[in-house]
């Protein structure tokens, strides 16, 4: 089968459910390709920062979104022991309404996004659908192969959009190759049961040679182990209960729960991966979010930043795509607009792995530098600024006017 669209997305995430949403409002025909047949996987990112929760608000979403099942954080906080904390990262400080982060789990924020999607005339969303190929004429792509639950098929598009992970096939078949920035850390991400209601940090726990990062969650803890890169196999063959005592010794006051872990089957390994995309097009195509940037997870800050990539490609290309003129110069423009504060992200995620994260994994040190500590704890008001990077970014971007409700 041959179809015909205006924008073809390849990838279901964030990224490309925000773009999808925000181009049918413009009154440009979208198709979401999104390969699984629902949203439901664990531990993906879940922080909602201020500047999406704003998005949900101006596209008339806010009250579709406070409805989700969420946990709000308004600070990053270090324990000093003896029961005191230093906050490192204070959102309340921040301007405006929106003064936290919102856990929430992804797969009902993808939910409430094809939701607002199936509302609009020009959106379609094709689940149990993945991208398998570019199709291409005189050098310019010009849609994509695919493969659903009826067989395989060509859609052809003005503009195709990789919104497909770190491991893009849009990315690779376009012959685009990122730029790999070196990562020394890996993460373990598991759950445990109950959280206290109390709870409104997010609370990094660290030890000679160990560093958690506990996320509270509406009735459970999602936990990060970070630990160095390429232990893997080390750490599963120490076996489960030894990872069992690792996270006694950090979490004692949780110490009756770890027993939720049965096996390392319940601890899922992340390879982190850092890397920037130089050139983000190719005449009909286009990559953003993950598919251009790999983030690391320190600062929760990959989904936001891929929402913001979307909002800025539907401002940038939703006119060019109605008049059928997205060229190159066109979809250079997305890069344009979005390449420093994914540069600035990217280079403040490595000085805090250089900084903050590797002397605990080696050993040298049990928390933040020591002056940073005395700044935040007897300065308070410089709290606001690792605030206002997380939780707004250099360029935040605002939804536009067609997209508003």
């Amino acid at each position: 089968m041959t179809e015909r669209t205006t924008c073809l997305i390849a990838g279901g995430g964030p990224a490309g459910m925000v773009l999808g949403l925000l181009l049918a409002r413009a009154g440009v025909p979208v198709t979401v390709l999104e390969k699984h047949d629902d949203f439901l996987r664990d531990f993906r990112g879940d922080t909602v920062h201020p500047s999406t929760i704003r998005l949900m608000d101006e596209l008339g979403l806010g009250e579709r979104f406070a409805a989700l099942p969420q946990s709000p954080v308004d600070r990053v906080a270090f324990p000093l022991g003896g029961g005191r904390t230093v906050t490192i990262a204070d959102f309340r400080r921040l301007p405006g309404r929106y003064r936290h982060i919102a856990m929430v789990p992804q797969w009902d924020l993808l939910n409430l996004l094809a939701g607002a999607g199936a509302e609009e005339e020009a959106f379609t969303l094709r689940m149990g659908t993945e991208a398998t190929g570019l199709l291409r004429e005189g050098g310019r792509v010009v849609g994509a192969r695919y493969r659903g639950p009826d067989g395989e098929g060509e859609i052809r598009a003005d503009l195709t959009v990789g919104c497909d992970g770190r491991r893009s096939l849009v990315r690779r078949e376009a012959g685009l190759v990122p730029a790999e920035f070196p990562v020394d850390i890996d993460a373990w991400w598991f759950r445990l049961p109950g959280v206290p209601s109390t709870l409104r940090a997010l609370t990094p726990r660290a030890g000679w040679g160990r560093f958690l990062i506990v996320i509270p969650r509406e009735d459970y803890l999602q936990i990060a182990y970070i630990g160095r890169k390429g232990t893997d196999a080390e750490l599963r063959a120490r076996g489960v209960e030894a990872f069992r005592d690792d996270i006694r010794e950090l979490l004692p006051e949780l110490g009756d729960r770890v027993c939720a872990l049965e096996s390392m089957d319940d601890v899922k390994h992340l390879d982190i991966r850092l890397d920037r995309l130089h050139r983000w097009h190719r005449e009909g195509v286009l990559c953003i979010g993950d598919a251009a940037h790999a983030m690391s997870p320190l600062g929760g800050v990959g989904i936001n930043l891929a929402v913001q990539d979307a909002v800025a490609a539907a401002t940038l290309l939703a006119g060019p795509l109605r008049e059928g003129r997205a060229d190159a110069r066109a979809l250079g423009r997305v890069r344009d607009r979005r390449l420093l504060p994914t540069a600035a992200v990217q280079r403040l995620q490595r000085v805090m792995e250089r900084v903050v994260v590797d002397p605990m994994l080696q050993g040298r040190r049990q928390g933040p530098p020591a002056p940073l500590l005395w700044v935040m704890e007897h300065l308070p008001f410089m709290t606001s600024v690792p605030a206002r990077l997380i939780g707004l970014g250099l360029r935040s971007e605002h939804a536009p006017e067609f997209a508003r409700r």
